[in-house]
């Protein structure tokens, strides 16, 4: 049996790897939490027994000793959006280049249970702070309650009062979309809403709703999605047999490509027939076809700041809360609209495709 080898019923300990090294057990711990009074060639030795005999330092142990752990938790309602995974690899980003690592606690439901229950997850976990990204009403609920001493940011919900926050100008967003349908000469515009339970679904419909009022234009009744391309392919269908729809402004860009999609599907053409505006900016939107006029939300630029914010708060420097603008990006799919008696008859004469 090798004399280094360890039992195989325990983890490896310092002693261990003293003896492997030939060196004291506090010759092993100055190498283990970084002092430099150690020379180099027994600090070498020290780290190949750490190797040969499997010993891993406890960073816990060392975190609870010095009160820092260099771990960030995030709360987050969904992945499934493009907009939270490009914030969350953004997050990261800014975080592990300045010794962060990053523990993910995805909810499935944001209760209070489920909050709770995350939180105490990551307190398990030994984190130095936390981001919440969850866009839901339930977050503002008074029963959940978000731990004191935990520093906390937040990110796209409801302000709140205790706790530094980061946003997109959703309202603002909302406004570009619609005011440059209008200006395009349409005479109103129909709108694909995220789900009920989202602050910037909502914050993006009021908006939609004021300009439309602000222009002394017709509101139609919103058709309310889930943020997916399946809903919004659904609710184009809807519109598709719409022969009045000349403009569509969808509260993401996901739901603009199935609303696309759907307009396709009834011989429609974008933006010949009908104009769409999405919300988001993601990747892909440049290679839809055609290629989709949206919002920019800058997913990658608040997920920065956040992490700055976190640290910064961490190392009990001020914050200042920002909010992002947007941008109206410009590509194919808005043009004026069609002459609408014409259009309508045009409709009118062609079944839905198969």
């Amino acid at each position: 049996m090798d004399q280094d080898a360890v039992p195989i019923d325990r983890r490896p300990s310092m002693a261990d790897v003293a003896r492997a090294a030939g060196v004291s057990g506090q010759t092993v711990s100055r190498v283990v939490n970084g002092r430099v009074i150690v020379d180099g060639a027994t600090r070498q030795r020290v780290l190949d027994a750490m190797h040969r005999v499997g010993y891993r330092p406890n960073s816990a142990a060392r975190a609870l000793r010095n009160g820092q752990f260099h771990s960030l938790g995030v709360i987050m309602s969904t992945l499934a959006t493009v907009g939270n995974s490009r914030t969350l690899n953004a997050i990261a980003s800014a975080a592990v280049p300045r010794g962060y690592s990053i523990t993910l606690m995805p909810v499935g439901h944001t209760t209070q249970g489920e909050v709770t229950g995350a939180f105490s997850r990551l307190n398990e976990q030994l984190v130095d702070g936390v981001v919440v990204l969850i866009d839901e009403h339930e977050l503002d609920h008074s029963e959940i309650q978000l731990p004191h001493g935990l520093p906390v940011v937040v990110i796209d919900s409801n302000p709140r009062s205790d706790y530094p926050m980061v946003d997109t100008d959703q309202a603002q967003g909302a406004e570009l979309a619609t005011t440059h349908l209008l200006e395009l000469g349409h005479r109103t515009v129909h709108h694909l809403a995220g789900p009920r339970h989202s602050y910037a679904a909502e914050h993006r419909e009021k908006s939609w709703r004021a300009t439309l009022r602000r222009h002394h234009r017709e509101v139609p009744e919103p058709l309310t999605g889930d943020w997916s391309a399946e809903s919004g392919h659904t609710l184009g269908a809807t519109l598709a047999n719409n022969p009045d729809v000349t403009a569509i402004f969808a509260g993401n860009d996901q739901m603009a490509y199935g609303a696309g999609l759907a307009l396709f599907r009834r011989e429609l053409r974008v933006p010949r027939d009908v104009s769409i505006v999405g919300f988001d900016d993601q990747p892909s939107a440049a290679y839809m076809w055609p290629p989709l006029t949206t919002i920019r939300q800058p997913a990658v630029e608040m997920g920065i700041a956040t992490a700055r914010a976190l640290l910064d708060e961490l190392r009990g420097r001020g914050f200042v809360q920002p909010t992002f603008h947007t941008d109206l990006v410009l590509r194919a799919s808005t043009a004026p609209p069609p002459r609408m008696r014409a259009r309508g008859v045009a409709r009118r004469a062609r079944p839905p495709r198969r």
